[in-house]
This record gives structure tokens, sequence and C-alpha cells, in this order.
């Protein structure tokens, strides 16, 4: 089976432009969950460079999967800020009342594409 970091590190950086560009049209919600997409799939791309096994979407759990680098406490901190906008950014049942569009604001928004950038700009050093 080829390797497909690539294409993996490829989408990373797309969805990294999708955070931005969301922010700028003030979709917050959904520049939220597109910054846990990129760095989702910026580890998942080192992961598949280096030939480990992945599976999940807790962008924290799937860095301790990166056994052979120390991952910087930034990043890690980066990774739980972002795994909170898996699911609540897209799913009305997320919050009590209210939709996720009532919720996230300009500052989560350009918080979750700073934190992207910052685990996507890692990710990007360990590979070739």
């Amino acid at each position: 089976m080829p390797n497909r970091y690539k294409d993996w590190l490829k989408q990373a950086q797309s969805d990294l432009q999708h955070c931005r560009h969301a922010c700028e049209d003030g979709d917050y919600d959904w520049a939220c969950f597109a910054a846990h997409q990129a760095a989702e799939k910026a580890v998942k791309a080192v992961l598949e460079f280096k030939g480990g096994q992945y599976w999940g979407h807790a962008i924290s759990k799937l860095l301790e999967g990166i056994e052979d680098h120390t991952i910087p406490e930034q990043c890690m901190s980066d990774a739980l800020f972002l795994d909170k906008f898996y699911i609540p950014t897209r799913y009305p049942n997320g919050f009590d009342i209210g939709a996720p569009v009532d919720y996230y604001t300009k500052k989560d928004a350009e918080g979750a594409y700073d934190a992207a950038k910052n685990i996507l700009a890692f990710c990007e050093s360990i590979l070739p």
C-alpha cells in the first residue's frame, strides 16, 4: 500500500486555509472545525509517513503516537484546545439550547487558527 502522507499534508494545509477564510467570513464555528481538521490531518500525515497505526480524531491522542519525537508542550496544549471543537462546532445537540453558530466567536476562531498553524508547523518540521 502506498504511503500517502503527502496527501494528508496537502489536505491539512488546505483545511488551514479554509479556516482562515471562514474566520474572514465570520463563520467562526466552521473556522474552529476546519482548524481541528487541519491539525488532525497534519498529525496523521506524520503517522502515515512513519508507517504507524492511527485511529480517531483526538489530536492530543494522535500526537502521543509520534513516539520518536518530543512533542512540544505548546503543541499538546494546542491539541487539547482544538479537541474541543470536533463535535460541538457541528451539532446542535452539543449544547442544551441554540445552534453551534450561536456559541463561537472571532476570538475562538483566531485561537483555533493559531493552534492549528502551530501543530502544522511542528508536523512539517518532521516530514521531508
